[in-house]
């Protein structure tokens, strides 16, 4: 909590809390909550499709086990959080409020942490530092994007382990140490990016003591092994799994060392000018040329070096304290500024859920500077600064709350996105999809051409415009668009299925067989093939082999409504009328607005001699499609011959 004055102390009771303390709680969580509050109720966005709804690990008995044990069942190696997402499925499944309300919790939670952490430093106006973290715009992708969960998980267990570092140092007892040292464990295990922690508690040595010693080396040791082993953990789980499916080996334009420092430097100086000026936020910023870098670009650096240069001259004084600011903000920073090629980099090179630890660096030395102007100015001049900073936490409340609200769903994060950066090809390719779902087809294939505009060299693009084009029949130019996918992707198995639809579609069945087969040669589980070819199977009438295709598909994607549908019509062909009920109702209950599925149902239904249960049925694919003329003629006959109305 925040350092109280000597009056203060004395006024407070045993067991009580100050009536400011409560009330500076209050403002922290009521302002937090109501900035980040218009997403409460949004849907799955970004990368939360992949965290959650198309988890590859969801339905795995053995889920907790890999989690933990086996690096490389998902994408990252997180397993606190990767625990936590499962709890979270089974609790809420597709109820949103769940999650939002967790990450949101979460955030008050760091907020009043960092109200905490500043106070251990001896900050004047700590609990003010508090609540512009929770308020502050930059935060909002971290908080809104259920996705970036690890970053509010993580940061508990990371800012009281500085805490019980800080403890340690004061008063040297081997259980603050002990419990730094797991909770800085309990971080890792949240997030890998956590590792600069034991930079930032030597960091803290010099701060306090004006040196680092072989003891304090000694003493961070412990801490810099756990970071280097789960950084090495992390290494090897993205051999097992590319993150980067998006991503081809040359197509982030990061260029060679030159290109790499300038962009380190012009990172930096965007990150800390969005701490400071948080307007016109974006999912996804433009991407800067800089492979060759201009002489402009590395103006940072040389100001970065006299502003550091400037404040060591002042290390005995405020220039001690900015540095442990500045030093905790770039410390934090550092993986991500340009130096390693992550994929993110093939459309951005900054990302706002990436400040959300940082910017604490620079809150503590802002605070700090009003604490000391507050006890510097006149009373009369106090008023005016207090309302100066009033204004200022009103409008960045104000912000937050207005950018959170695109954060609600898809279409409206990523329009808004397109029409303030319409260079962002992955937000013309997720608007494109959004539209594709709601049937505007046409509006869908402008947006995927739009973006290879931009990209011509992203393989799931032309995949995904070549899907488009075959919901309009145009079958030789999605043939062109998965053909190039395979050119500039050759192991693509869903471009091979793909183009192997486009053949189909055209006639050419021949072609459509070889092109699935070359699918399975790359994925044996990939499920459109297998969709595909027991597709062609069936409509030469070859039963058993459709029927081992659909198994096969409906083995790979449990999801898939349609295998599960034309499952249960190899079936009903083949007189098998209680394994196709069976497929039939496994489809309805995925999407139980899929009328044929509804008509075919009842069909299997009334050969099995179920006639109640056949017109119910056929009532129900009538109130989804009731112009199926040839339905409602077979339940009158139906309610007429069994005296039903």
């Amino acid at each position: 909590m925040a350092q109280l004055s000597a009056k203060e102390m004395s006024q407070v009771e045993p067991g009580r809390l100050p009536w400011k303390i409560i009330l500076r709680t209050l403002l922290i969580v009521v302002a937090g909550f109501w900035a980040m509050s218009p997403a409460l109720h949004g849907g799955w966005i970004m990368d939360d499709f992949a965290y959650y709804p198309q988890n590859p690990l969801d339905g795995d008995p053995h889920r907790l086990w890999k989690i933990w044990f086996q690096p490389g069942s998902f994408m990252e190696y997180y397993p606190i959080d990767a625990t936590v997402r499962m709890l979270q499925w089974e609790l809420w499944h597709n109820q949103m409020v769940g999650y939002h309300l967790t990450n949101l919790l979460l955030h008050l939670v760091n907020a009043l942490l960092v109200w905490r952490l500043l106070g251990k430093l001896g900050v004047r106006l700590a609990w003010l530092g508090g609540l512009i973290f929770a308020i502050h715009p930059a935060q909002v992708e971290s908080v809104c994007n259920l996705a970036e969960l690890k970053n509010t998980l993580s940061l508990p267990p990371f800012l009281l382990a500085m805490c019980a570092w800080i403890d340690y140092e004061e008063r040297h007892r081997r259980h603050d140490y002990l419990c730094a040292l797991g909770l800085f464990l309990v971080a890792m295990l949240c997030k890998v990016s956590m590792m600069t922690f034991p930079l930032v508690i030597l960091l803290y040595s010099w701060w306090k003591r004006g040196r680092i010693g072989w003891k304090d080396v000694g003493a961070g040791a412990p801490f810099l092994f756990i970071s280097l082993a789960m950084g090495i953990v992390a290494l090897l789980n993205n051999e097992y799994f590319r993150l980067d499916h998006l991503l081809q080996e040359d197509a982030a334009p990061v260029g060679g060392f030159l290109s790499r420092m300038a962009l380190a430097g012009l990172s930096v100086s965007f990150y800390f000018s969005r701490c400071f000026l948080p307007v016109e936020l974006l999912p996804i910023y433009p991407l800067w040329k800089i492979n060759p870098p201009t002489l402009l670009q590395f103006l940072p650096w040389p100001v970065f070096g006299g502003v550091v240069a400037w404040c060591w001259s002042k290390r005995q004084g405020w220039g001690r304290h900015a540095l442990l600011g500045l030093g905790f903000f770039v410390l934090n920073l550092l993986p991500l500024v340009g130096f390693l090629t992550i994929s993110y980099m093939s459309f951005t090179w900054v990302m706002d859920h990436f400040l959300y630890i940082p910017i604490i660096g620079l809150i503590g030395p802002a605070v700090a500077g009003l604490g000391k102007m507050e006890t510097q100015l006149a009373p009369s001049k106090r008023l005016w600064g207090i309302g100066l900073v009033a204004l200022t936490v009103v409008f960045l409340t104000l912000e937050s709350h207005a950018y959170a609200g695109m954060f609600i769903n898809q279409e409206t994060l990523w329009t808004y996105t397109v029409d303030h950066n319409p260079g962002a090809w992955p937000a013309r390719n997720n608007l494109a999809a959004v539209m594709l779902v709601s049937g505007r087809t046409s509006e869908a294939i402008e947006q995927y051409e739009a973006a290879l505009q931009i990209n011509p060299h992203i393989a799931d693009l032309h995949y995904n415009l070549g899907g488009a084009l075959m919901r309009t029949n145009r079958g030789a130019e999605a043939i062109q668009q998965f053909q190039q996918a395979l050119i500039e992707k050759p192991d693509y198995a869903n471009a091979h299925a793909g183009l192997a639809n486009a053949w189909a579609l055209t006639g050419h069945l021949p072609d459509a067989e070889a092109e699935y087969q070359a699918a399975l040669d790359i994925d044996p589980k990939n499920a459109v093939a297998h969709f595909g070819l027991g597709n062609l199977q069936a409509q030469a009438g070859h039963w058993p082999e459709a029927e081992n295709q659909y198994l096969q598909a409906v083995t790979s994607d449990p999801a898939d409504v349609e295998a599960h549908s034309n499952l249960g019509n190899v079936y009903l062909q083949t007189n098998r009328l209680a394994q196709a009920i069976d497929q039939y109702e496994k489809a309805l209950s995925i999407d139980p607005n899929d009328a044929g599925t509804h008509i075919n149902l009842g069909t299997a239904l009334l050969k099995s001699g179920q006639v109640p249960e056949a017109i119910e049925e056929y009532r129900k694919a009538l109130e989804i499609n009731p112009g199926a003329a040839n339905v409602r003629t077979l339940l009158q006959r139906l309610q007429d011959s069994s005296g039903k109305k």
